[in-house]
């Protein structure tokens, strides 16, 4: 009986160890295409990047034009970018491992074809980036690359074009399927090209570039507000104004000083990779489910001219949230999706410009959210549901307070009066389900936040199905 019971332990640990090496392999692929120097929010954004580069598979780094910068690329500026990350990566591995080799990165930044939109794509207009993406996307590995876009999509839709031109249709849907694409915009007019010739490719966009200005309403634009705008958005501007920047990432050494100060908007790439940070709220594969990168729906945009030309398929594509701002009141639209969550994602940042410059005792790491049961819970009309964060975490031995909230939008459930959690704020807590007359989803996040400084967030998200007593 005791051998039966040594050998149980030893299954379960390996059976864990097995789920940790799953989690490590499962790590994201994430090939960026990016419009540098055109402003200096990119340069902005790759700062960031960089200092997540740790949580994902980074394969490549891509210098790409713009409607803002037609005919030049920027490899130079990536590289430099790349340099002063190789100044501080050794801090930072003293922090979290898997950051990547600064002569890696610098390996895989290439360029693409220097040409504005489709003058980029067709015969004749392969580049080093191009057939890069390609040969990324082609390696034998089943998981999905993701493509943030921060300029134009010309290099995507000319290795798109060409592979389309050269291989079967069941051969390119195989290689469409291994793509997942975030635009921030449509900076030229690949994108809706792309969308239209291709309809099975995994495609997230916020509304497109026009003269009469609509990236002041696109989602994305909710990191952080802008200049004429931010103030107003019932977000936290100060968070993400020059003067915090200064505090928190300009004077934070080698990698903080190439940060450069906000013309317009801080960062205004950064959302398409916010949603494949590791915090537990994330679910790229999931655009509905909303996150740091904010909320997005599957449908056909409306045809006004927020893209180079009307759209003709599905989408996924901005999202509404209703949101109470800082200023005591409640915002509906498709920024609060994002800025929402501003709070956490620039306290992480801070701490990660920390580890830039300071041993693992001087800075504060997330904590671990924990739930004491599953992530899928199932519960009928009128029956008390039992919430616990026990098990929670805190890797500097930190205080940790909790918060849970009904993250209506994501749900199914077509509430008329909110749901009623019975204690906000406590480790465990319950719900009594509502009534329904058929199935229905309840989305409930667990916020577990540290007392460092700066203080950190992580999270878990609790789907309820319930259904009919």
């Amino acid at each position: 009986m005791k051998l039966v019971k040594i050998l149980i332990v030893f299954a379960a640990n390996l059976i864990c160890l097995f789920c940790q090496a799953q989690e490590i392999v499962a790590k994201k692929r994430v090939l960026v295409l990016t419009d540098i120097e055109n402003e200096p929010d990119d340069t902005q954004s790759l700062i960031r990047f960089l200092t997540y580069s740790n949580q994902w598979d980074v394969e490549g780094l891509v210098a790409t034009t713009s409607v803002h910068q037609k005919n030049k690329i920027a490899v130079s500026k990536i590289k430099e970018i790349v340099t002063a990350y190789g100044k501080v990566r050794q801090n930072l591995l003293l922090h979290e491992k898997g950051y990547p080799e600064t002569e890696y990165l610098l390996g895989i930044t290439k360029a693409s074809y220097p040409e504005f939109g489709m003058n980029a794509v067709g015969k004749g207009k392969d580049s080093e980036g191009s057939d890069w993406i390609i040969s990324v996307v082609d390696k034998k590995d089943e998981r999905p690359v993701w493509i943030p876009v921060w300029g134009g999509a010309n290099c995507l839709a000319q290795a798109l074009w060409k592979v389309s031109m050269t291989r079967s249709s069941e051969d390119l849907k195989k290689f469409i399927s291994k793509i997942r694409v975030y635009s921030i915009s449509d900076q030229d007019d690949t994108g809706p090209w792309i969308r239209k010739s291709f309809p099975d490719l995994f495609f997230v966009a916020s509304p497109g570039y026009h003269a009469a200005g609509a990236y002041h309403y696109a989602t994305w634009s909710g990191i952080s507000g802008d200049k004429f705008h931010g103030r107003f958005s019932g977000g936290d501007f100060e968070i993400v104004d020059n003067p915090w920047l200064d505090e928190n990432v300009r004077n934070h050494g080698p990698l903080g000083a190439e940060y450069p100060f906000t013309k317009f908007l801080m960062e205004g790439d950064t959302p398409s990779f916010l949603g494949l940070i590791n915090n537990g709220i994330n679910d790229p594969e999931k655009p509905n489910y909303g996150g740091w990168g904010g909320r997005y729906e599957y449908y056909t945009p409306r045809t006004q001219k927020w893209f180079y030309e009307a759209e003709t398929r599905p989408i996924w594509t901005d999202a509404v949230d209703e949101v109470l701002g800082k200023d005591g009141s409640y915002h509906t639209g498709n920024k609060p999706t994002i800025w929402r969550w501003r709070p956490a994602f620039q306290n992480d940042f801070a701490a990660r410009m920390d580890w830039t410059i300071k041993g693992y005792k001087e800075a504060n790491h997330p904590p671990v959210a924990v739930l004491k049961h599953s992530n899928f819970l199932t519960a009928k009309s009128g029956e008390k549901i039992n919430l616990s964060g026990e098990g929670s975490k805190d890797p500097d031995g930190n205080t940790l307070s909790y918060q849970w909230m009904h993250y209506a939008e994501p749900g199914s459930y077509p509430y008329k009066e909110p749901l009623v959690i019975a204690d906000l704020n406590a480790i465990s807590t319950t719900l009594v389900a509502p009534k329904v007359t058929k199935p229905e989803t309840i989305h409930i996040i667990l916020s577990v936040t540290d007392n460092g400084t700066p203080a950190l967030t992580r999270y878990q998200r609790v789907i309820v199905t319930v259904i009919p007593e």
